[in-house]
């Protein structure tokens, strides 16, 4: 379940920086385009903390899913 989840967070991510993109090119618009840009860098980085494993090759996904 939890993979299923974090496979939806990248794609959300994907979807976020492109939509950023697009918006960059609006006028008065960039703001949203920031905000979209700071979420998906908070999205990356809660899915770096959920699979990257730590100094004695343990994640938290892997933990949870050893239960």
């Amino acid at each position: 379940m939890l993979s299923t989840v974090l496979s939806v967070l990248v794609l959300a991510t994907f979807a976020l920086v492109g939509g950023a993109i697009w918006l960059w090119n609006r006028p008065g618009m960039r703001r949203q385009a920031m905000l979209m840009l700071v979420l998906a860098g908070i999205a990356v980085v809660n899915v770096a903390i959920w699979t990257l494993p730590d100094s004695e090759g343990r994640s938290p996904i892997g933990q949870v899913a050893d239960r």
